[in-house]
């Protein structure tokens, strides 16, 4: 117990270890649990951000990975350790969820998230959500209680309500840098005369921000879940992976938990969550060589651009992606938190 208790201390003082290079990793030995989490993916270039906003996303991403393994540490689930780190995620205005989700082409915030629990296969996934400020929360109880799988719009705030899930208005995920994104797309996609997907490619500071976490408890069990503002500047009732059970969101004790971030059209039409998975499971693939072959082969032949965090059940992680940089961190049982922005 008193090991215990100074292991769990140690974590306050264990400092963030910000490294550009590596953008994958996998231990060669077994961890008896562990924690990973990202932040969105995009055209993230050293230098495209100040030191003082590499030291804001640093700061936030230590905070949900300690959140996360106080929960785990202490002999917590998985899947209380994901809906936790991602609320801390959703609450900061630095990433595409919750309180950060970017705006629809009608000048509006519609947010999507998904949770599984590799233990059970349950999930829970809603879309086009204007008023619940987790979304992930309202997926983790839509998982525990609903005879569904997925909710949708109005309907997922009904149920949201009925269960004090904490709803806020719509003006709460108003941020003024997220509305001048709308606006410097909707001008500049007007002059280039270009559609949504080609834009995206064009414009230098595109980001995809979805926050994702996966989860392996003492337990054994696997756990994944994602959150998100959607694309900027997205139409006609638009819903990516990140509510997708198979493509932006799966965990299966079997195998291992995966969460996307990326263009999630290309997510959607590639099952890319559940392929790493299939590989594992069904293949006998290492969790790098699956994760690699899925998002640096099949997704990139695609035209598909964004990574993956991922966790299997021996507590190898893998945290792949296609773009110039990736928001990413983790957490192992040794304490030591690494967190990751740049490609090497």
């Amino acid at each position: 117990m008193k090991n215990i208790l100074l292991r769990f201390l140690n974590i306050l003082t264990v400092p963030v270890l910000l490294i550009t290079l590596s953008c994958s990793t996998n231990q060669n030995k077994n961890s008896e649990f562990g924690l990973v989490i990202h932040g969105g993916a995009g055209n993230i270039i050293k230098g495209s951000l100040t030191p003082e906003q590499e030291k804001e996303y640093e700061t936030k991403l230590q905070e949900a990975l300690e959140t996360g393994y106080k929960i785990l540490i202490a002999g917590g689930s998985s899947i209380d350790a994901v809906e936790k780190v991602i609320n801390i995620l959703e609450d900061s205005p630095l990433f595409n969820a919750g309180k950060g989700a970017v705006f629809t082409a009608n000048g509006i915030n519609e947010l999507d998230a998904s949770i599984m629990d590799g233990r059970t296969l349950n999930a829970g996934a809603a879309a086009r959500l204007t008023h619940v400020k987790n979304p992930i929360s309202l997926v983790r109880k839509i998982m525990d209680i609903s005879e569904h799988v997925m909710l949708v719009g109005e309907g997922a705030e009904i149920f949201a309500e009925q269960n004090e899930i904490k709803l806020v208005d719509s003006s709460y995920f108003f941020t003024e840098k997220r509305w001048n994104d709308l606006q410097k797309i909707q001008i500049e996609k007007k002059a280039i005369n270009k559609d949504q997907a080609n834009f995206n490619s064009y414009n230098p500071d595109y980001k995809f921000g979805t926050v994702g976490c996966t989860a392996l408890d003492k337990n054994g069990n696997l756990a994944a879940g994602t959150s998100t503002g959607g694309m900027t500047n997205k139409k006609f009732g638009r819903v990516g992976d990140s509510p997708i059970i198979g493509a932006g969101t799966y965990a299966n004790n079997n195998s291992c938990a995966v969460s996307a971030t990326g263009h999630g059209e290309f997510f959607i039409r590639g099952t890319i969550a559940h392929d790493i998975s299939a590989l594992i499971e069904y293949k006998g693939m290492s969790l790098n060589d699956a994760a690699d072959e899925v998002i640096n082969k099949k997704l990139s032949s695609m035209g598909g651009t964004g990574g993956i965090i991922a966790i299997d059940k021996k507590g190898n992680i893998a945290m792949p992606f296609n773009t110039a940089g990736m928001f990413r961190a983790f957490v192992l049982d040794d304490g030591k938190f690494v967190v990751k922005i740049y490609k090497e």
